[in-house]
């Protein structure tokens, strides 16, 4: 290793899932958040980074590790259906819906396939790229993390019978630093408070017996997931769970003989990966139920073998749902004027002419758009644009330029999302204040939810302290080539 990559400042990106920028912001300026206040005033705050599509945390992750969209990486969203292997692949969406899948099945997609079989071979993470060069990763609480140092994970005895590992244990590759809850620890003695991956003051005391030991990594990446099933019900403006973890946060910088001391040894950053939209308190008016426009046709039963009688699978993410045509002799636009019947679904979209088209429940008209084309946007992307741009909410200027409102670099995330795997389907997102639902989905009716394209969820804050350099553009998508040249300069 070179002297450059020795005295490079370790980079600590902290995740806090689902922070959004108003509630930040109304955190730190009622001193409910003094550590995030202090790395904010102390460096550079962005309000309006574009995270990835589906707004669920394994694409967004998958897209953050690798500097990707899910046509290159190929995980879809927390659910979705292999048409190459004609089966039904859930993450872990909600605890009825798991279940008829397959609770098994369901742990061994999220503990062990995420990363070995369905993130693309043809991708690279961040921390394979540092390993590359002879510089360490560490990888705190985050489901995708894939690296190149083999480690052992072991499963608790009274949970091994939910996974298909022989005596629990089984090798992944991963970052040369990892813990991820009960499964893989960085302080063996310690207890995960959460059966998955321990909550927010877990996860904060693995990472400062890195910092206590002086074993902080070129970059650790490390992620506080319980804001996000706070706000699944408390709504999108609930500061006590910032509060909480800013306390964490504080305890890392107190570790420092001054907070000053700590951006000085460190790059800090704090970044949200999702929104959220408020949802109505009213299941007639504010849930779709997709069973019920395709009550006319044969759906896949989550609980059983796809048959081949079987016409449509719906996976649906919350906001957003892919609906996934099987029988070949149904015309996909028959789908699609199905769903236009229904004024609660915003964008429907679906590959066709070798482009993407998009129609809408809300709006008249159509939409088709494809890659390399005489319109450019602000992300040095080329498109074709024929028909009615106000379908995704764009502006087009008379030099050829494309604005984006509601939909923040909508053209590529979409583009993503139907290139992200094989099969004859199509995507929907639903207007703001409504979700999908299928067979035993969960909803968070009076609460929150996200997943779909729109502004509320796509929006999220960074905050980047001990360090002037910010990324090229404000996109998730560009974070591992601003991490990089961070880390490795």
């Amino acid at each position: 290793m070179n002297q450059n990559l020795q005295s490079a400042k370790p980079v600590i990106l902290l995740n806090i899932d689902s922070l959004m920028p108003e509630p930040l912001e109304v955190a730190v300026q009622t001193g409910r958040a003094p550590a995030l206040k202090f790395l904010m005033d102390n460096g550079n705050y962005i309000s309006d980074m574009v995270t990835s599509f589906p707004t669920m945390s394994v694409t967004i992750d998958s897209t953050l590790l690798t500097g990707t969209y899910a046509d290159k990486h190929k995980i879809p969203g927390l659910n979705w259906f292999d048409d190459s292997k004609n089966e039904i692949i859930n993450y872990g969406t909600g605890f009825r819906e798991t279940n008829k899948s397959g609770l098994r099945k369901t742990v061994h997609d999220m503990l062990y396939r995420l990363n070995n079989e369905h993130l693309s071979s043809q991708v690279r993470t961040i921390y394979e790229e540092l390993a590359d060069k002879g510089i360490q990763s560490a990888s705190i609480n985050s489901f995708v993390y894939r690296g190149n140092t083999p480690q052992k994970l072991q499963v608790p005895g009274l949970l091994r019978g939910l996974t298909h590992f022989k005596d629990g244990q089984w090798t992944a590759e991963a970052p040369s630093i990892f813990s991820l809850g009960v499964f893989s620890k960085l302080r063996p003695r310690s207890i995960a408070t959460q059966i998955a991956a321990g909550n927010y003051k877990y996860t904060g005391r693995e990472l400062r017996h890195l910092i206590r030991r002086n074993k902080l990594p070129g970059f650790t990446f490390c992620i506080f997931q319980d804001l996000d099933f706070r706000i699944h019900f408390k709504g999108p403006m609930d500061i006590k769970g910032i509060a909480k973890i800013d306390r964490q946060i504080q305890k890392m910088l107190n570790l420092y003989p001054s907070w000053e001391e700590a951006l000085n040894r460190n790059v800090w950053m704090v970044m949200g990966d999702n929104g959220h939209a408020p949802m109505g308190s009213s299941y007639r008016n504010f849930v779709i139920d997709l069973r019920k426009i395709f009550k006319k046709h044969r759906i896949a039963r989550i609980q059983k073998p796809i048959h081949k009688k079987d016409q449509i699978v719906l996976s649906v993410n919350q906001r957003m749902a892919y609906i996934y045509i099987l029988d070949k002799k149904l015309p996909i636009d028959v789908i699609a004027d199905q769903l236009k019947n229904d004024n609660r679904i915003d964008i429907i979209a679906w590959k066709a002419d070798d482009g993407i088209r998009v129609e809408s429940g809300m709006r008249e008209g159509s939409l088709h758009y494809s890659p390399d084309g005489e319109y450019s946007d602000m992300y040095q992307q080329t498109w074709n644009i024929e028909g009615d741009p106000d379908l995704l909410n764009l502006k087009l200027t008379d030099d050829k330029k494309i604005l984006y409102g509601d939909y923040p670099d909508g053209l590529a995330r979409i583009y993503g999302a139907l290139h992200s795997q094989p099969g004859h389907f199509i995507v929907v997102n639903a207007k703001p204040g409504c979700e999908f639902k299928a067979q035993s989905t969960p909803f968070h009716l009076g609460g929150a939810a996200h997943g779909s394209l729109h502004r509320q969820e796509t929006l999220i804050p960074l905050v980047i302290a001990g360090t002037s350099i910010k990324p090229e553009h404000p996109r998730l998508v560009d974070m591992k080539a601003f991490l990089l040249e961070l880390v490795d300069h």
